[in-house]
């Protein structure tokens, strides 16, 4: 375990609104969906791993964990990371279509090109 993706959960149908408050206010939007139902926000009230970017070749991978009756988002390291080394994971996200696709820019040798 590398470290818990952390915030305030939230309900998933709220997700679009705050994005919209968040990218009005010019505030970057951290969310993180847990099921279909549920979304951890890590916007405002998050810790450094809303930070970690997203790799085609990562060194990290996300699943959520029931703790006690509660789902968490944790981080678990892939394989030995090294100091100073920047922590990833593949976001997978839903495929879309050509005209939402969003570019990635990881610099993977195997890079997929797009996050979705």
């Amino acid at each position: 375990m590398v470290i818990e993706y952390a915030g305030i959960v939230i309900r998933a149908v709220l997700t679009d609104k705050r994005e919209k408050y968040y990218d009005g206010k010019g505030i970057g939007c951290y969310m993180f969906r847990i099921d279909d139902f549920d979304v951890v926000d890590a916007t405002m009230h998050g810790n450094a791993a809303r930070f970690i970017n997203h790799s085609c070749e990562p060194n990290c991978y996300s699943r959520v964990i029931n703790v006690e009756g509660r789902k968490h988002i944790v981080i678990f390291a892939l394989r030995k990371i090294y100091r100073g080394e920047e922590l990833t994971y593949d976001y997978k996200f839903p495929i879309e279509d050509a005209s939402n696709k969003l570019g990635c820019n990881c610099g993977a040798r195997r890079c997929r090109r797009f996050l979705n």
